[in-house]
């Protein structure tokens, strides 16, 4: 959600204000050790500017501005806690590393960027998945509760709830602020790459409500993934999703029709889709496949299935042989009903709704899929295209029912009233 430049200082201020918010709000926390006193100094910084900048003018470098101003009230604060002799030589060093940082840290494993940071930090695994969400949009996506609450459909309340709570189970448990190493890191960046997925998916296709797109979401996530890029050029799975989430959202503007509702895959107008985002897909990749040293990650895989699409100019040139080769690596390296369900509708597009049938019969009784109407879904497509009409109508009668958006429905009672013709 990009923020839009307004005329004035006053909007000067938030405009910087959004754009800057995660850096300063990192900045901070390396001094106070606490992301949610980092918010309320940054917060400080902006009252500040909203005071000075409208008298004084707006600094040459705003974001600096702010960022100067939020950091020697953290010193201030550090100053008040603890004792004046004891504190002295640690905030000396603080504003030293602060203003004057290495351009390559010593240790190659020694990632010197607070704002990378802030975003392991923001995710870490004692937060429960809604709050890692909630938290990462807020401190690193600049958004404001009510907008989280509006993307989300959930009240304001409990998003002002979710955040307070992690702030203080980030404090209560004394999370430091930093980047792990070695295997810590492996596993924290799994959270840190699914958060970003998970808010991309919401807004790729929601789970609820009457809007199949929430485009905005699709945006803030992209970019938390192109910054993480950039902060960790050496991890492929980093890349990995970065190529995905490019490949995905350049079939946003081909996935619905003119009054909002969905387009299938197999229906959309391939000329809509962007080739810009296209082109940066496969950069993103070719850059995961350079710096691999192992087999590749679940991100980059699902990457190289995304590029597949993204490279047929026409649904019937797509390689659906080599997209159920790689569902089977995926499924593999990380299994799950989800996958399988995926990889069972490749295989029928490669060898036929037959040879599909079994896979998909056999998740039948996966309690993870119990409710999840993509399965009776999928199963209602293949006997649709086995001629079994009647059961293919019961099929898409209850996925509607399972669905949670509104749109999904509609179409997929629509698909029960056609199937046969």
């Amino acid at each position: 959600m990009t923020p839009q430049p307004t005329a004035g200082p006053d909007g000067a201020v938030e405009t910087v204000f959004r754009m800057e918010f995660p850096r300063v709000v990192a900045a901070v926390a390396r001094i106070v050790r606490d992301v949610g006193i980092a918010e309320e100094l940054a917060q400080d910084a902006l009252v500040a500017a909203l005071e000075r900048w409208p008298r004084d003018g707006v600094p040459d470098n705003p974001g600096a501005w702010l960022t100067a101003t939020a950091r020697h009230r953290a010193v201030d604060l550090v100053r008040r806690r603890e004792t004046y002799a004891r504190k002295l030589a640690e905030i000396g060093r603080n504003q030293a590393t602060a203003t004057a940082r290495p351009e390559e840290p010593a240790d190659p494993d020694d990632i010197d960027d607070d704002l990378l940071r802030l975003v392991f930090t923001a995710c870490h695994p004692v937060l429960s998945a809604e709050a890692r969400t909630a938290l990462t949009l807020r401190l690193l996506g600049g958004l404001t509760t009510a907008e989280i609450a509006r993307a989300f459909l959930v009240p304001e309340t409990t998003v002002a709830q979710r955040i307070v709570r992690a702030k203080r189970t980030l404090a209560r448990k004394n999370v430091a602020f930093e980047v792990p190493y070695g295997p810590d890191r492996d596993a924290r960046l799994g959270s840190v790459l699914d958060v970003i997925y998970l808010i991309f998916n919401e807004g790729y296709a929601a789970t609820s409500g009457d809007d199949w797109l929430r485009p905005a979401l699709c945006e803030d996530a992209l970019r938390l993934a192109r910054v993480l890029s950039g902060l960790m050029p050496k991890e492929p799975e980093v890349h990995g999703l970065t190529a995905l989430l490019e490949f995905q959202a350049s079939r946003t503007a081909a996935r619905t029709g003119p009054d909002g509702e969905p387009v299938l895959l197999a229906d959309q107008n391939r000329s809509r889709w962007n080739r810009m985002l296209i082109t940066r897909g496969a950069t993103a990749l070719a850059r995961a496949d350079a710096v691999a040293s192992g087999p590749p990650g679940p991100y980059v895989l699902q990457a190289a299935i995304a590029a597949c699409h993204a490279h047929a100019y026409r649904y019937e040139e797509t390689d659906w042989h080599r997209i159920a080769a790689l569902y089977g690596l995926l499924a593999a390296r990380t299994p799950s009903p989800v996958v399988e369900l995926n990889r069972a509708v490749a295989v029928s597009m490669a060898r036929g709704p037959e040879a599909a049938l079994p896979l998909v019969d056999a998740l039948s009784t996966e309690p993870a899929l119990r409710d999840y109407h993509l399965l009776p879904s999928v199963r209602g497509a293949l006997l649709s295209r086995l001629g079994r009409t009647k059961e293919a109508r019961e099929e898409f009668t209850r996925a509607a029912d399972l669905a949670g958006n509104a749109r999904e429905r509609e179409m997929l009672r629509r698909r029960a009233e056609g199937a046969g013709r």
